[in-house]
């Protein structure tokens, strides 16, 4: 994951500094604002006791991004009056290697940084806040994931672009930050927009670059707060220039503000689809965008509304993506997944909100045809899944969290879920972990005690316990102790349950996929969060865990012979 650096240190009342043994031809990000409106901030770089370079910064409302080279390797001193100078980020690295080896943080304030949370193998931002999944995609020889991110606090505020790249979705390098907002959201930190959630494709005829999709979200912009712009970037690092493509919503459709998370796909008739997510006064609808130019850069035009969704109210579609199942895009037998969360929307009979849909049927570029739909996880903290085929098929990723927990008052730092397939069989859609994560897999805990109901204790609680079942339904019952919650799962008359409780008393959400009698289950525990695989991604769960403690210990209750085999496997990245 990401290196830091030599952590700060007090020279006398307010100076403060901090070192690194940097290479020659270095790049420093740094983020710096004035504490007054009276002294500039200053950041200074010094090697050998002498300065070789200053940042400077005179906003006092936002952080302003400050860049240098250090030219000269060696230990490279970095020094700032906190009595002048606020600081929130810096980061090093060199262009030459940082797909390898990724940043250096060499600094980070108390109110962006992240907790330390050794042994979790979840994806975390290295600093600030991270929502949706964006641009997931393999580019060049690597996966490239891109983030929702604030980098100057661990609450949602001006979105930029964080990004990161793996070899195996799995473990990640994380890279400089990739789309910043624009100069006037940037110089301000109301939350009134920046660059909110999209996608990214190869570039034709190019090995490694890509061009991405974003929506640019001012508030009260008249007369559209949300327009979709694109950027190309040759160096997998760093984003050219932005152009906008769709500069309005449709006439005619009666849409709210909502338009947004634009996702571009090559569509079965060999020409590019755009997805955007919004919502009329009667519910959520996603709109579908089509050009047959190559490089997907001009000429979008609007082709209809692709799916509706009236069922929970007046939702927005957030996040849509489409992705071919089982067989090649432009084979007519070809099923396509479309997956799309819904905001604000609330199931009535177990409270859950913002549900995500996966619906499946055929898609010919035009017009999509449902055959049959699911909900993706019953827990619904996978929100704002995205996807896209992958060398052996679809394989998409989430943001392990639901908005209805979002504090404007208190930080929420979180994880992207693990990274899932999506595959069609017998009629259903099964979601399970990628098979990579079967390396994570470290040390065989047990495989006999918890079957006998003893109290298995977890160590760190990053651990996998695999249970096969006598028959599909088998009743059994898994209490986890955790400090702040109460937590366990359940299979019963009713259906499969993630157990759940806060001691705050507060009614909460049933998170229960009903009726259903899986065989076998996989179920992940990390530090923040309990991922739920039965019957290899049939019914999936997810849900994010308050705090950074580790769920201690684990115990099965079950009828006699209900459950056939039981393992819990140390997980480690």
């Amino acid at each position: 994951m990401t290196s830091h650096a030599s952590p700060t240190s007090l020279l006398g009342d307010s100076l403060k500094a901090f070192s690194a043994a940097l290479p020659a031809r270095t790049t420093l990000h740094a983020w710096l604002k004035p504490v007054d409106a009276v002294t500039p901030a200053e950041l200074k770089a010094s090697q050998d006791r002498q300065e070789i370079g200053r940042l400077m910064a005179r906003n006092t409302e936002e952080f302003e991004f400050q860049a240098m080279v250090i030219e000269t390797a060696g230990e490279t001193s970095f020094s700032y009056d906190a009595a002048t100078t606020s600081l929130s980020v810096v980061y090093a690295f060199s262009e030459a290697d940082v797909l390898e080896k990724g940043i250096v943080v060499l600094y980070s304030g108390e109110a962006n940084s992240t907790p330390a949370v050794p042994g979790s193998y979840h994806f975390r931002p290295p600093f600030g806040w991270m929502n949706d999944p964006n641009g997931f995609g393999r580019f060049g020889d690597k996966a490239h994931l891109f983030y929702q991110h604030y980098p100057h606090s661990l609450r949602w505020n001006t979105m930029h672009w964080g990004h990161a790249v793996s070899d195996d979705y799995l473990r990640w390098k994380h890279l400089p930050i990739f789309l910043l907002p624009s100069a006037e959201l940037s110089a301000r930190a109301d939350g009134r927009g920046g660059a909110f959630s999209g996608s990214a494709i190869p570039l034709a005829g190019e090995e490694a670059g890509f061009r991405v999709f974003f929506t640019e979200q001012v508030k009260d912009r008249k007369p559209e707060e949300q327009i979709q712009l694109t950027a190309v970037s040759r160096d997998q690092i760093s984003a050219g220039p932005a152009e906008i493509i769709l500069p309005e919503r449709p006439d005619g459709l009666d849409l709210t503000f909502d338009f947004r998370d634009p996702y571009v796909i090559k569509g079965p008739d060999g020409r590019w689809k755009m997805l955007v997510g919004s919502r009329d006064h009667a519910g959520g609808v996603i709109l579908l965008y089509d050009t047959a130019d190559p490089d997907a850069t001009r000429d979008w035009s609007f082709a209809g509304i692709l799916h509706r969704e009236n069922r929970f109210g007046m939702t927005a579609a957030e996040c849509p993506c489409i992705v071919p199942l089982n067989g090649p895009a432009d084979d007519p037998q070809t099923r396509w997944a479309l997956i799309f969360g819904l905001l604000t929307s609330r199931d009535p009979a177990t409270a859950r909100r913002n549900i995500t849909l996966a619906t499946v049927g055929r898609f010919d570029g035009h017009t999509f045809v449902k055959e049959f739909e699911q909900e993706l996880d019953f827990a619904t903290d996978a929100y704002a899944f995205q996807a896209f085929v992958d060398h052996s098929g679809p394989v998409g990723i989430a943001w392990l969290a639901n908005w209805t927990e979002i504090s404007k008052r208190i930080d929420f730092p979180t994880a992207m879920t693990l990274p899932r397939r999506a595959v069609l069989k017998d009629g259903v859609l099964l979601t399970p972990p990628i098979d990579a994560v079967d390396n994570l897999r470290q040390d065989l805990i047990d495989d006999y005690r918890l079957l006998s109901g003893d109290k298995i204790g977890l160590a760190n609680g990053a651990v996998e316990i695999v249970l096969d079942l006598t028959a599909a339904g088998a009743a059994f019952e898994l209490e986890f102790e955790h400090p702040d919650v109460e937590l366990g799962v359940r299979l019963d008359a009713d259906g499969l349950s993630i157990l759940y409780d806060v001691p705050e008393g507060k009614l909460l959400p049933r998170y229960i996929a009903a009726g259903v009698r899986p065989s076998t289950l996989r179920i992940f525990l990390d530090i923040g969060s309990i991922e739920v695989f039965a019957d290899n991604g049939r019914w999936t769960g997810t849900k994010r865990l308050p705090g950074f403690a580790s769920v201690r210990s684990a115990r099965l209750t079950a009828p006699k012979d209900n459950v056939a085999a039981a393992s819990v496997w140390q997980l480690k990245l």
